[in-house]
């Protein structure tokens, strides 16, 4: 692990000036230009992680805001402009193609990050019904389900606003959110309007989360403070019991090492009733399975956000992404309702899933 954290930083330096020296040899400009366009682009190759690291100091949220977006947008566009640079190198090897190719992989890289901007503007609604068949399906409910909205630099109030919108147009019973409401740091969520667009979030039988990863990174007392002052009901290695009968377990994030194990939160649930377990990141899918747990609902993955990364989440994880029923588990894995850092889905969809259950 370590020697991967020590390859990952070396990989992503050595990808920067790649592509500061092929700028340069692109760039007919005089050379005290060409200084300035390397000097600014180093300035946005290293912006991302000075907003991250900088989230605690005393500086003005719009400023951080536009360091985190210029970064993150610059990761995506550095990552494209390598790999396509890269074939055109291997491939000039053997054909004469490099004359327009910084042109045309500056083009490809351009039209596929507006691409990749426009499809994580519009999330997929995914639409599941189940059937539970413990009964002679005497109850139904709605349930909407969503995970990973990473509230600050990167995900506005007003991009809030219509997520829940989106939300409150399906007309829920009830909202589980899986973790990851918070980015990584509360401090942009006072300076714009976020617990209050959350107070317009409605569903009938509440509206109920779990904590994920980034809670823990945002700093766990300071995001439970700011759960506690909207609608939203914490589970956190704990349970409720809807009218209905229909029971909701909410796992603590496996950040917290000392939280419950699955079959200690199971223990004091009606068998008789429906399971329905939310957790943050989808492990132990095969054991909630075996425990017959009806419904599973996870988030996390982001299915790897853009191209390739979601061919390496699809191979770690049993079920990377969307609906799959198990042996006894209706199984979903949500990619999110928006994402982290870059505002890019490529190859991959945000998501928003309305499950109506039939008991």
């Amino acid at each position: 692990m370590k020697i991967i954290f020590t390859i990952i930083p070396l990989l992503y330096l050595a990808s920067n000036g790649y592509l500061l020296w092929k700028v340069w040899q692109a760039t007919t400009l005089p050379l005290w230009c060409k200084i300035i366009i390397c000097v600014i682009l180093s300035l946005a190759a290293f912006s991302l992680f000075m907003a991250i690291g900088l989230r605690g100091a005393d500086i003005p949220h719009p400023m951080l805001k536009a360091m985190f977006n210029i970064g993150s947008i610059w990761m995506v566009f550095m990552f494209y402009m390598v790999l396509l640079l890269l074939v055109f190198d291997i491939v000039g090897i053997f054909a004469p193609v490099r004359k327009y190719s910084f042109a045309l992989c500056l083009a490809v890289t351009t039209v596929t990050l507006i691409c990749g901007y426009i499809n994580y503007r519009h999330p997929k609604v995914e639409h599941i019904d189940i059937n539970l068949a413990k009964s002679q399906n005497t109850q139904s409910l709605r349930i909407v389900a969503i995970s990973d909205i990473h509230l600050g630099y990167g995900t506005s109030a007003a991009r809030l606003k219509g997520y829940v919108d989106m939300i409150n147009a399906q007309k829920p019973d009830v909202v589980v959110i899986a973790g990851d409401l918070i980015d990584n740091s509360t401090r942009p969520l006072a300076s714009e309007p976020y617990a209050e667009t959350l107070s317009t979030l409605h569903a009938t039988m509440g509206i109920y989360m779990t904590l994920g990863n980034h809670e823990y990174i945002s700093g766990i007392d300071s995001c439970i403070k700011f759960i506690q002052s909207t609608p939203i009901k914490l589970l956190r290695d704990s349970s409720i019991t809807l009218p209905s009968g229909l029971q909701i377990i909410g796992r603590d994030d496996r950040s917290n090492r000392h939280r419950k194990s699955l079959q200690e939160l199971l223990n004091s649930a009606n068998k008789d009733n429906p399971i329905v377990l939310v957790d943050h990141q989808p492990y132990e899918l095969e054991k909630a399975d075996s425990l017959e747990v009806e419904l599973q609902i996870y988030g996390h993955t982001h299915r790897g956000q853009i191209w390739p990364l979601n061919l390496l989440t699809d191979h770690l994880y049993s079920q990377s992404h969307g609906y799959r029923h198990w042996s006894h588990s209706h199984t979903i894995v949500s990619s999110g309702l928006s994402l982290w850092g870059p505002p890019f889905r490529i190859g991959t969809r945000s998501d928003m899933y309305v499950i109506d259950i039939k008991w």
